[in-house]
């Protein structure tokens, strides 16, 4: 299947299946959007004030509300172990939207204290009008991406 084009972004009425009427179904595309935050310390507060500042401006920057969000993929580097991202994002009432923690890999001279998201959201922007969003010391992890806001 082809992926919809903006200007087919909308409703298509599906015919002639083994379904038992007519089908509407709404082409939007899926897209993932990156983000990190350094966290300033291994503490409950710290983890939630870093994950629902970088889930607030993700949404912001790139025009989205609930709604729109399929799921969100968090990591944290092993010196997060205070709390979960994914219990910050309920706290914002993201609850029905499926969220998942793991343990970003050890790497040597990694940064240190940092939240990883990747989101899928539905979206009709283009992939390259995507804002990824990076954060506090997270900035060195892609300053390719970083934009100021």
């Amino acid at each position: 299947m082809a992926v919809p084009r903006r200007e087919d972004v909308g409703v298509i009425r599906i015919r002639g299946t083994n379904l038992p009427r007519d089908v509407e179904c709404r082409l939007v595309p899926v897209r993932g959007i990156r983000g990190a935050v350094g966290v300033t310390a291994n503490t409950k507060e710290a983890i939630a004030d870093a994950t629902q500042s970088l889930l607030g401006q993700m949404c912001t920057v790139n025009h989205l509300d609930r709604s729109s969000i399929i799921s969100v993929f968090f990591t944290v580097t092993v010196d997060l172990d205070a709390d979960y991202p994914a219990a910050a994002a309920r706290a914002m009432g993201w609850t029905d939207v499926p969220l998942l923690d793991a343990q970003e890999i050890e790497v040597p001279g990694g940064v240190p204290r940092v939240i990883r998201v990747l989101m899928h959201v539905e979206s009709t922007l283009e992939r390259h009008e995507i804002q990824h969003v990076y954060l506090g010391q997270a900035i060195v992890l892609r300053p390719d991406l970083h934009r100021k806001t």
